[in-house]
């Protein structure tokens, strides 16, 4: 995995995880499945050009969150804005045309088509068919493996590069929100620290914002600039990563290290 960033992203380069202003505000946030709330009251904020990680126990809520955000579960009530746009009653493909990408747990790889086919939906909806190329072309100088096998159909990509596939396809369409959910699950811990240092490179080099949902929190803490502890369907901490992984109390009664 390496290659230069250049111009996956809309918004300017900003170094360090620097904030430009909230790019996604969410107020007062229920939803859940059937009559139950898993989200009970969310609040949160994620300033553009940073990653802000969601971490917590199982069945915190972190997936239902992100579910909701997308548009893949219809909130209960609440609020989310996306650089200053209500979100509420949007359909998910506008959402997409808005600039938010969805890469779910489970990666979501198309098996039967190839990398470059798995790839060309990621883009399917732009107008700008050379701008999409082009988005396709910088995927594949990320990711080299898919370079070399983009050819290859998806259930014949080992699940590192089926991670790679699946947040390459959501970079094609130029997000400037990226929600990523478990994107270490399964992986050996050497291609987690690869994906963990793409997110900062693409952060630092694109301005890419990124609210990940992740396990292994330390992982998580350590790309992060801000962390958002969940626990019962609640957010009980937001702070910047690092104070969070100082914060041994909080760790031990949340976050299990």
């Amino acid at each position: 995995m390496s290659g230069r960033i250049s111009r996956l992203d809309a918004p300017a380069p900003r170094g360090g995880g620097a904030s430009g202003g909230d790019l996604l505000t969410v107020r007062g946030l229920v939803a859940g499945y059937g009559a139950a709330p898993v989200l009970r009251e969310v609040d949160l904020a994620v300033p553009a050009g940073t990653i802000a990680a969601v971490v917590g126990a199982n069945g915190a809520g972190k997936t239902t969150l992100l579910r909701a955000l997308s548009g893949m579960l219809r909130p209960l009530a609440g609020q989310v804005v996306l650089a200053g746009e209500d979100l509420r009653g949007t359909p998910v493909e506008q959402l997409v045309r808005r600039g938010m990408a969805h890469v779910p747990e489970g990666r979501g790889v198309i098996g039967e088509l190839t990398v470059d086919e798995n790839l060309r939906l990621g883009g399917l909806w732009r107008r700008d068919k050379a701008d999409s190329a082009r988005a396709r072309d910088e995927v594949y100088q990320l990711f080299e493996p898919l370079a070399r096998r983009r050819g290859h159909l998806g259930h014949q990509l080992s699940g590192g590069e089926r991670q790679m596939l699946a947040l390459g396809r959501a970079l094609v369409g130029r997000p400037r929100l990226l929600l990523l959910d478990e994107p270490s699950l399964g992986l050996a811990p050497r291609v987690v620290a690869q994906i963990m240092a793409l997110l900062r490179q693409l952060r630092d080099g694109t301005g890419l914002t990124v609210l990940l949902v992740e396990q292994n929190v330390r992982s998580a803490l350590s790309v992060a600039d801000q962390g958002i502890v969940m626990s019962l369907g609640r957010v009980v901490r937001a702070a910047p990563a690092q104070r969070l992984r100082d914060d041994v109390d909080l760790r031990h009664a949340y976050l299990g290290f």
